[in-house]
């Protein structure tokens, strides 16, 4: 497998700075980096991007979080293994990924629900690592950035 080109933000340099430095506001908030990196990662599997995937995955592992919080983050709403605020967390990030699957994108009980949980800052935290992850996915998975190759 080969990338179609490079990426994006490597062609146009003065953007990676401010992408990187949302990702950096994102996880300011004092949320958990491991919640973050979860986040990171759900985003990542819905939108296909092996990457961002590969990346998630690698860095919850060096966070020490266990193979079953890792592997079943796809599957969070069946597993045991979640916090209650962690699933509010995931839910969020779930519906502020797919915005075009309902009508009201982001219902008053998932915000309700995520919000009995955070902070408004720990929301904005939430739903800025959600954009900036939709950003990454958008920028590797057409170019088919390759999995551990950067």
């Amino acid at each position: 497998m080969e990338a179609r080109m490079k990426n994006p933000a490597t062609i146009i340099p003065a953007a990676m700075k401010p992408i990187m430095a949302l990702m950096q506001a994102a996880q300011s908030q004092g949320l958990p980096q491991e919640l973050m990196e979860m986040i990171h990662l759900r985003v990542s599997q819905i939108n296909g991007c092996s990457f961002c995937v590969d990346t998630g995955l690698k860095n919850l592992r060096k966070l020490g979080e266990s193979d079953e919080r890792i592997g079943l983050v796809t599957a969070w709403r069946e597993a045991p293994y979640y916090t209650d605020a962690e699933r509010a967390a995931l839910e969020l990030a779930e519906a502020s990924t797919r915005l075009a699957d309902r009508a009201d994108a982001v219902s008053d009980e998932v915000w309700n629900n995520a919000a009995d949980h955070f902070d408004e800052q720990q929301l904005a935290s939430i739903l800025l690592m959600t954009a900036v992850t939709n950003l990454f996915n958008r920028l590797n998975a057409p170019i088919r950035q390759i999995a551990g190759s950067w």
